[in-house]
C-alpha cells in the first residue's frame, strides 16, 4: 500500500567512524550519527534509537486519534514520548524496553475508556506490530481534563 525510504550512509570503523541518515522526504538530510551520539552525550546528531521512538510515538499517536475516532471522540490533543532503552545483550546490544507516554485531551471520554483505546492503539499500531521483539512495551497514560 505504502513504501517509504530512508537510506545511511556509514564510513569508518565503528568507534571512530561517522555515518549520515537521510529520508526520502528530506526532512532527515544527511543527518549525523555515529559511535558518540549513540552511545555518549554527543548531542550534534542523531542515533537510530531515538528515530524508532520517533517513530513509534507518531505511530502511536496517530493509532489513538483514529481509535478515538471511531469510539465518537475528538481528540483536541495527544502528546506521546517514547524512550528506547539500548542494553548490553552477549556481545552485541539490544532493544529490550520501550515506554510510550501519553497525554491527551478529548472531550467526553472517561478514564475506562481512555484506558481501552490507548491499550488498543498500542497493540494495533503498525510499528508496535514491527517491535513485536521488544521484550516490554510500556505504556503510561494521563488524561486531561
Amino acid at each position: 500500500m505504502a513504501e517509504r525510504k530512508a537510506s545511511a550512509v556509514w564510513q569508518g570503523d565503528g568507534k571512530t567512524g561517522k555515518g549520515t541518515v537521510t529520508t526520502e522526504t528530506g526532512v532527515l538530510k544527511d543527518q549525523p550519527y555515529g559511535f558518540a551520539t549513540r552511545f555518549g552525550d554527543d548531542r550534534s546528531g542523531t542515533n537510530p534509537e531515538e528515530l524508532l521512538g520517533a517513530a513509534h510515538a507518531a505511530c502511536f499517536t496517530m493509532a489513538f486519534a483514529f481509535a478515538a475516532e471511531r469510539a465518537g471522540f475528538v481528540v483536541e490533543r495527544a502528546s506521546t514520548r517514547a524512550q528506547v532503552r539500548l542494553a548490553k545483550d552477549g556481545e552485541g546490544f539490544a532493544i529490550d524496553r520501550i515506554v510510550l507516554t501519553l497525554e491527551a485531551k478529548a472531550p467526553g471520554l472517561s478514564e475506562a475508556q481512555f484506558q481501552e483505546l490507548a491499550d488498543g492503539a498500542k497493540n494495533t499500531c503498525p510499528l508496535s506490530k514491527a517491535l513485536a521483539g521488544v521484550e516490554d512495551i510500556v505504556l503510561e497514560t494521563t488524561l486531561l481534563s
